[in-house]
C-alpha cells in the first residue's frame, strides 16, 4: 500500500493548471490607405534633392530616371514601414511594435493613459482616416504614441477601449481581440457601444468674430512675409531668380521708405483679418460635450480634432481675458487636469465666448466658485503704479536732458512719447491692482492677477499638494509676499501676488488647516 506523500514534500505540491488555450491574436496594422499619404508627406524633404538632380543632370533622360527612382524609393520605404508597424491591445496594455531597422516594442498600460485625441487632417479626411494620439502625461508636451492612419471607425473604437468606456457594456468584445492583419474595424463588429452624450455648449459661428481680440494669430501676416523672405534667401538660386535679386528688392524698398511704410501699414491692417481667419479655421464648430466620464472638446475646419479629458482628473479651470477681450466682455477657458501633457492646447475648454457664458459652462462642466475675491494690501497698488510709471518718467528725464543739450528733434519726440506712456501707466497700474485677488469658498480656492492678460484660476482644495512663500528684496521692504499654491495639475502652481504677511499665513491655514494646525497650536505638556 502506497503511503500518501508528506504535505511538505515536492511530490505533494499540486501541479500547475494548464493555461487555457489563448485565442489566436493577430496584430493590427494601419489602414493600407495611408500608403497614399506617406509618399506625399515625404515630398517636401525630397524637393531640394530632386531639383538638384534635375539641374545637375541638365534635365536629361538620366536625370529624369534618377528622379523617378527617388520617388519610387519613397513609395517602397512607405510600404516597408507600413508592413513593419503593428499595434495590439493585450489585456490591460497597448503594444506598438516597429521593426523597420531594429525591432522595438512600446508597451503602454491602459491605466496610465490620461487622454486620447483623434484628429483628421485634410488628406486623412478625404480617405476616411484619422490620427490617434495617446497621452500619458509622462512625456511632457509630446504624446506618448500615435497611430497615424487608422480608419475613423477604428480610431473611435480604440479611443473608447483605451479610455475604458467599452467595459461598461457586457456584450463588448474582450479587450485585445483582433480582427486580422490590416482589418478595418467598423461600427457593427467590435466597435464600442454608443455612450450617453450630452452637449454642454456648441459655440455659434458668429462668436468666431471675437477671434482677433485674443491676439493669438495677429502676427500671421508678418510671419508669412518673414517666411517668404527666408525662402527667397535660402532657395533663391534653386528657384531661378537668385539671392542677388532678393537683396536688390530689399535695397530698393529701403531706398523708398514711404513705400516701405505703406507695406508695413498694410500688414498692420491685415493683422485682424488674418488673425480672425486663422482663429476661425482652428476653432470652427467648437463643441464641448460630456461623453461617459469624459469632457470632450471638438474643433477645427481643415484639421478636425477631438480631445477627451477624464472628468475624474479635472481639478479646476482657468479663465483668461486679454485687455481687448475684457472690453468686449469675452473670455477663454482652460481646464486644469492632472497628468495632462501639452495643457495649453489640449486643455482648452472654450474659445472666446461671452463672459457670462464662460461662467455658466464652467459651473455646469466642472463646478462653481461661490465666494468673492479678497483684496490685497494697498502697498501692492503702490508697487504696480511705480512699475508702470517710473521707467517712462526716467526715460522722459533723460530725453529732456538730451533735447536741451543737443536740440535734436528726435529727443523731443521721445520726450513726448515717454510722458504719454507714463500717463497711460497710471490707469494700467490701478487696473493691475484691481485685478489682484484670492479667495476660498470651502471647496475651491481661486487666485487672480494680470491686466493686459488677466487670468483667474479656480482649483479644488483636494488638488493642493503644498504651499510656497516667495519674497524678493523689494517685497521684504514693502512687507508683502507671493503665496504659491502647489497643484499637481495644470502649470503646477498658482500664485497670489503681493499678499500681506498675515494673509500669507492665514490663507493656507484656512484652506488646509490639518497641515498647519500642529505647528500653530501649542501642545499641552
Amino acid at each position: 500500500m502506497t503511503e500518501p506523500p508528506h504535505p511538505d514534500s515536492p511530490d505533494s505540491l499540486p501541479e500547475p493548471a494548464p493555461e487555457p488555450p489563448a485565442a489566436v491574436r493577430t496584430a493590427l496594422r494601419l489602414s493600407p490607405k495611408v500608403l497614399l499619404i506617406d509618399p506625399v508627406r515625404m515630398l517636401p524633404s525630397l524637393l531640394l534633392p530632386l531639383v538638384g538632380v534635375l539641374f545637375v543632370g541638365g534635365f536629361s533622360a538620366r536625370s529624369y530616371l534618377w528622379a523617378a527612382l527617388g520617388l519610387a524609393g519613397t513609395v517602397v520605404f512607405a510600404v516597408v514601414r507600413w508592413l513593419t508597424f503593428t499595434y495590439e491591445i493585450v489585456g490591460d496594455r497597448l503594444e506598438i511594435k516597429r521593426s523597420l531597422v531594429s525591432r522595438s516594442i512600446r508597451t503602454i498600460p491602459v491605466e496610465r493613459i490620461r487622454g486620447v485625441d483623434v484628429s483628421t487632417p485634410p488628406m486623412h479626411r478625404l480617405l476616411g482616416l484619422a490620427i490617434l494620439k495617446i497621452d500619458t502625461g509622462a512625456s511632457g508636451d509630446k504624446e506618448e504614441a500615435a497611430l497615424d492612419g487608422v480608419t475613423v471607425a477604428e480610431a473611435e473604437r480604440l479611443k473608447s477601449v483605451l479610455l475604458r468606456a467599452a467595459a461598461l457594456a457586457p456584450h463588448a468584445p474582450p479587450t485585445g481581440a483582433a480582427t486580422g492583419a490590416g482589418t478595418e474595424v467598423g461600427t457593427d463588429a467590435g466597435a464600442a457601444p454608443v455612450q450617453d452624450e450630452h452637449l454642454i455648449i456648441g459655440v455659434p459661428r458668429r462668436w468666431l468674430l471675437y477671434g482677433p481680440l485674443s491676439g493669438a494669430y495677429l502676427l500671421t501676416p508678418f510671419a508669412l512675409v518673414g517666411g517668404a523672405i527666408g525662402l527667397a534667401f535660402q532657395w533663391g538660386n534653386e528657384l531661378g531668380f537668385g539671392q542677388d535679386a532678393a537683396w536688390t528688392a530689399g535695397e530698393w524698398l529701403w531706398a523708398h521708405p514711404y513705400l516701405l511704410l505703406v507695406a508695413v501699414l498694410l500688414l498692420v491692417l491685415a493683422m485682424p483679418f488674418a488673425g480672425g481667419l486663422m482663429y476661425a479655421v482652428f476653432n470652427w464648430d467648437f463643441r464641448l460635450l460630456r461623453r461617459g466620464g469624459y469632457l470632450v472638446a471638438e474643433r477645427g475646419l481643415i484639421n478636425r480634432r477631438s480631445v477627451s479629458l477624464e472628468s475624474g482628473r479635472v481639478r479646476g479651470y482657468e479663465i483668461v481675458e486679454g485687455l481687448a477681450e475684457r472690453w468686449a466682455g469675452v473670455a477663454r477657458v482652460w481646464a486644469i487636469v492632472t497628468g495632462l501633457g501639452d495643457s495649453e492646447t489640449r486643455g482648452q475648454l472654450l474659445p472666446d465666448v461671452p463672459r457670462p457664458v464662460a461662467s455658466d459652462v464652467t459651473r455646469a462642466a466642472i463646478g462653481p466658485y461661490l465666494a468673492d475675491l479678497r483684496p490685497h494690501p494697498p502697498v501692492a497698488r503702490s508697487r504696480r503704479l511705480f512699475r508702470a510709471v517710473f521707467p517712462w518718467l526716467a526715460l522722459a528725464v533723460v530725453s529732456a536732458a538730451a533735447a536741451w543739450l543737443t536740440g535734436m528733434m528726435l529727443w523731443w519726440i521721445l520726450l513726448v512719447l515717454a510722458v504719454l506712456l507714463a500717463a497711460a501707466g497710471v490707469p494700467l497700474g490701478l487696473d493691475r491692482y484691481a485685478s489682484l485677488g484670492h479667495g476660498y469658498d470651502g471647496v475651491r480656492l481661486s487666485v487672480r492677477s494680470g491686466s493686459l492678460r488677466r487670468s483667474q484660476a479656480v482649483v479644488e482644495r483636494r488638488a493642493v499638494v503644498g504651499w510656497r512663500l516667495r519674497q524678493t528684496w523689494f517685497q521684504r521692504r514693502a512687507g508683502v509676499v507671493t503665496l504659491i499654491a502647489g497643484v499637481g495639475a495644470g502649470s503646477g502652481g498658482y500664485s497670489a501676488l503681493d499678499v500681506s504677511e498675515t494673509q500669507a499665513v492665514d490663507f493656507p491655514a484656512e484652506v488646509t488647516p490639518e497641515w498647519l494646525t500642529p505647528f500653530l497650536t501649542r501642545q499641552e505638556p
